[in-house]
């Protein structure tokens, strides 16, 4: 597809409250917008969210991986496998995003020639297929880690908003008092989830998933650092291993499966480089989708994801909530048009493509 031009906006939005894991604390999110331009002016927008507490690429190489961009004629979904394909996975994403948005835009404006983004799984990546008729996404509650009474104020809070999944953010302090807490308040019907970001090892994990049992936990996401710590982990407890920073990639998920070592995997698409990413990765190990703490349009992007997920292609059921309510935490937005959150559903936008309309008196604002 030529390409007329590449717009790079590096912005923050702040938190309401700081965003406490076991592996930091942030009070604002740093991303990158993409606007992707074509020569009859329709737009398409794609975000990269670094993940800087996770070792990963910085806000500037990834900027200065997107402003590269700016210098070829044309882009496909073949940006991968080309000269450009030392791009890090935050900023494949964006692109990958940008393109599938401006492909949903040029073929609702009837003009488009493009072939589909072609996807393991049929119809995760045409957005306004993907969207026609599709119900919501199911939302977990994230709940950042803190003394077990603030915690529990805080699932209360999400529980009045329609909340039924509470994701605990665990390995800062008193971790079963915490989860406790948390079933005291929402009672035994609420399904609750924990995360301990690998900051266990693994007999401390051993230890804290023996005294969480009671508390009938539907899944712990990576409670320790590598697949095969999480294998033995998984002999050891019956409650479901969940992988996130430890599968980034379908050979991770091919190894998971190997090994035993998780029955489930959380996608995030900053992560994992991109929404067909995630498709393949949740061919080979069931899957829920995860914010990497995005902005509209990575959010909206992972949603498109997460309902083929539910349709059947590759997820962990219908009733497996997504981690896809993070916008919450945010106290401002730069999107006039974006995903809502209502009732514990996130309902993605009805325009073209991803939807998502831009605020560029917000974006100037937040800009970095």
């Amino acid at each position: 597809m030529r390409i007329a031009s590449v717009e790079v906006i590096p912005y923050a939005l702040p938190f309401r409250d700081p965003y406490v894991t076991a592996r930091g604390t942030l009070t604002q999110r740093e991303m990158v917008l993409l606007r992707l331009r074509d020569e009859e002016g329709t737009i398409g927008l794609g975000e990269a969210v670094p993940l800087s507490l996770r070792g990963g690429a910085p806000l500037a190489q990834v900027v200065a991986e997107l402003e590269a961009l700016g210098e070829r004629e044309s882009l496909d979904e073949s940006l991968p496998g080309d000269g450009a394909s030392a791009l890090s996975p935050p900023a494949r994403c964006a692109v990958l995003t940008a393109l599938m948005d401006l492909r949903g835009r040029r073929a609702v404006a009837g003009r488009s020639q493009d072939a589909p983004f072609e996807a393991g799984a049929a119809g995760a990546l045409q957005p306004d297929e993907q969207k026609s008729g599709a119900p919501p996404v199911r939302c977990n509650a994230t709940l950042v880690a803190g003394e077990p009474g603030a915690v529990a104020a805080d699932a209360m809070r999400w529980a009045e908003d329609g909340f039924t999944t509470f994701k605990l953010k665990l390995g800062e302090g008193e971790d079963v008092a915490v989860v406790g807490a948390v079933r005291d308040a929402v009672g035994p019907g609420a399904r609750i989830r924990v995360d301990a970001n690998g900051a266990w090892d693994l007999e401390t994990a051993k230890r804290r998933l023996a005294a969480l049992e009671p508390h009938e936990i539907e899944l712990a996401e990576q409670p320790v650092a590598t697949l095969e710590e999480a294998a033995e982990l998984s002999r050891s407890t019956s409650i479901p291993i969940a992988a996130d920073e430890s599968v980034v990639g379908p050979a991770d998920a091919k190894r998971a499966v190997e090994l035993d070592a998780c029955q489930i995997a959380g996608l995030k698409i900053s992560k994992v480089g991109g929404p067909e990413a995630a498709i393949e990765i949740a061919e080979l190990l069931p899957c829920f989708v995860s914010s990497a703490l995005d902005g509209p349009v990575g959010i909206a992007a992972a949603a498109q994801v997460a309902q083929t997920l539910d349709q059947g292609n590759g997820s962990g059921g219908p009733g497996l909530a997504h981690g896809l309510a993070t916008q919450r935490l945010f106290s401002s937005s730069v999107a006039a048009v974006e995903c809502e959150l209502r009732d514990g559903m996130l309902h993605l936008p009805a325009g073209p493509g991803l939807g998502v309309e831009i605020d560029e008196d917000a974006l100037q604002a937040h800009r970095l």
